[in-house]
């Protein structure tokens, strides 16, 4: 059984994850399909270093894994039941609250 410790630590990476909207977009385009990071930063809009430095986060949070094929490298969530989180997670903040965003949070001082 996990300790408190430990679901802290998985709680605490995952916020570290979803805590910047290019990260966010990242996984949700890799819940849809496995990606190479070229296709990545062009459907997102991003520079290949910026995409990289967020790959790299990604992948030390533990939630994206990198699998090389050839010369090339492609990303994918690193398990299955992550994209069903994200479905979980979005549907049930917009359940609770769908009318409130960060942007009034942070003006209060709260994030």
């Amino acid at each position: 059984m996990p300790t408190l410790a430990t679901e802290l630590d998985v709680l605490t990476r995952f916020g570290r994850a979803l805590a910047d909207p290019i990260r966010c977009r990242l996984l949700l385009a890799l819940r849809e399909a496995p990606a190479y990071p070229s296709d990545l930063a062009e459907a997102l809009g991003v520079s290949r270093t910026r995409l990289s430095n967020h790959l790299a986060c990604l992948r030390d949070c533990g939630l994206v894994v990198a699998v090389p094929q050839g010369r090339r490298t492609r990303y994918e969530l690193a398990h299955e039941r992550l994209g069903h989180a994200l479905d979980d997670l979005r549907t049930a903040v917009l359940a609770v609250e769908a009318d409130k965003s960060c942007v009034d949070a942070a003006e209060k001082g709260c994030c």
